[in-house]
């Protein structure tokens, strides 16, 4: 099963008092659906999800469901609680969400056994298709291609994103998993050579800021123009890499609001970004805006990035 070729994993935005800001929230997953996204994943890590509460994420997945209409939404319902996680997964369905997304257990470090049943569990809850997220980085345990395979015998287990940056072992989940299993790669800079091993898509933080691109880089691999994605995987390399100059969604949520999205700051123990990070930042658009201005007549993205710069002391991050 596939929810698309390119999902945006949305930040969650916030007013001055870092309450949700669940209109801003609407215009957000409609900017993104019209900028590239075939959908949006609402409260994963990047939305925050350790620090919203289980009330803020069920509003959150129903107004958002509301906003884009047909347009996949997929809620985050993971945590290191399997009880936990299977409450909120069966809250999550009556929300009209399409899918359930559910990290690996972080902390707790669970064996292979302990995932497989871990998810097992949380499949069991609901009729609702589930995609696993793997990324070892930030939950200390990685879930080996032989526990997903297992995983994929569970009718509606039908996506993994993987974000453990192995090449070598999206090989070997390509070569172990049914075809109608679709992988996404966790991880923007990795897009176009998990693409190229036969995964689905996108789960995206970049999207935010260049979604229009990404669809272009992606389309131009489905449409068998090889050449063209490589071009723009190398041109958009930099801004892949660059939003993570501090810990996620710090840089991306600073970018929205440039944009002119206001999605406000994040709740502790993240903090705003720092002025040297904020120069970088702005110093990165500024730089791929000038590039993409001369080369392609600019985008709509682009225009928007249009921003005066010596006004950073009045963006919300």
């Amino acid at each position: 099963m596939s929810f698309g070729r390119i999902l945006t994993a949305m930040v969650t935005p916030m007013n001055e008092a870092l309450e949700i800001n669940y209109e801003e929230a609407k215009r957000l997953a409609q900017y993104l659906t019209v900028h590239g996204s075939d959908g949006v994943v609402v409260c994963g890590t990047t939305g925050e999800s350790p620090t919203v509460t289980d009330q803020e994420k069920i509003e959150l997945f129903r107004v958002v469901k509301e906003a884009l209409g047909k347009a996949t939404v997929i809620a985050g319902i993971g945590s290191y609680s399997t009880s936990a996680s299977i409450a909120l997964a069966r809250k999550a369905a009556t929300t009209g969400v399409d899918g359930l997304m559910a990290v690996v257990p972080y902390y707790n470090k669970p064996s292979q056994e302990g995932m497989f049943q871990h998810f097992k569990a949380i499949a069991e809850a609901t009729s609702l298709p589930l995609m696993l997220y793997n990324i070892p980085g930030r939950t200390s345990v990685n879930l080996l291609p032989e526990t997903v395979k297992r995983l994929s015998e569970i009718p509606n287990i039908v996506a993994l994103k993987e974000a453990a940056g192995s090449l070598d072992q999206v090989s070997e989940l390509k070569r172990m998993l049914p075809a109608k299993f679709s992988v996404y790669s966790g991880d923007d800079s990795m897009t176009l050579p998990m693409l190229a091993l036969g995964c689905s898509g996108i789960v995206s933080v970049a999207a935010h800021v260049i979604g229009d691109e990404m669809k272009k880089m992606v389309d131009a691999w489905f449409d068998g123009d090889t050449a063209q994605a490589t071009k723009w995987h190398l041109d958009l390399f930099p801004i892949f890499k660059g939003i993570f100059v501090t810990s996620n969604p710090v840089p991306v949520k600073f970018l929205m609001n440039m944009m002119g999205i206001k999605v406000g700051g994040v709740r502790l123990p993240l903090v705003k970004a720092t002025a040297t990070e904020m120069k970088f930042l702005k110093d990165l658009i500024e730089g791929y805006k000038k590039v993409k201005v001369s080369t392609n007549n600019g985008t709509k993205v682009i225009t928007q990035l249009k921003v005066a710069t010596d006004k950073a002391s009045d963006i919300i991050v």
